[in-house]
């Protein structure tokens, strides 16, 4: 796969406000929390990379598909980033009931277990998916996704803090730290607290290397 590929476009009017390369990047970098947040790299890893997004979104399916491999690759693998997922759910409930989710199954089952169960969620979303519909994900669905790569005393103790609303806390933590960065679509990516608006993967390496280099 070509390293200058750019986002898939086609359904970025459906699912961003604020398309990542078009909208107006933050000039300055912006401290985002990074502690108790899933993430795939060395701990060591001089530069953090989010991603913020919403499992009903096919962009962001498409992003997961095809250009986080790229990251993952590119930079995670080789050290010299991590990368951070954290929830902006604006689509409808069945964003708000998945994100929530998946920070219960984060809180219960522990950082390997969550990004496998951010993989399945992407792989099952629907082709068909009709952003009015709601009820898609429902916690049935959820807890069935979530079986397919868990014990089943595993999914009764990520059951439990979705019953209690254990997960709400880190949710909403996501949701404001979006909100104080101006984050009005998915996905979005922050380089070290700096919003990513270049066009291609390379210019996603450049800002991190220089990231790295303004650490140092």
């Amino acid at each position: 796969m070509a390293k200058g590929i750019f986002w898939v476009v086609g359904l970025f009017a459906v699912c961003m406000v604020g398309v990542i390369f078009l909208s107006n990047a933050a000039e300055k970098s912006v401290d985002i929390e990074y502690a108790s947040q899933p993430f795939v790299g060395e701990e060591s890893a001089p530069v953090n990379i989010v991603e913020f997004g919403d499992y009903k979104c096919p962009v962001c399916k498409d992003f997961n598909d095809s250009f986080f491999p790229l990251i993952d690759q590119e930079l995670v693998q080789t050290g010299k980033a991590k990368f951070y997922f954290m929830n902006y759910s604006f689509i409808n409930v069945d964003s708000n009931r998945s994100a929530q989710f998946a920070e219960a199954v984060y809180k219960e089952l522990g950082n390997e277990k969550f990004w496998k169960f951010h993989e399945l969620m992407y792989s099952k979303q629907p082709a068909d998916l009709s952003f009015e519909k709601v009820d898609l994900y429902t916690n049935e669905f959820l807890k069935e996704t979530l079986a397919e790569m868990a014990t089943e005393e595993e999914v009764a103790s990520v059951m439990s803090v979705v019953k209690n609303g254990g997960s709400m806390d880190a949710w909403e933590k996501d949701t404001e730290t979006a909100k104080q960065l101006g984050v009005s679509g998915t996905p979005t990516l922050f380089v070290d607290g700096q919003e990513f608006t270049g066009n291609s993967f390379d210019d996603l390496v450049k800002m991190v290397e220089e990231a790295a280099a303004d650490g140092k």
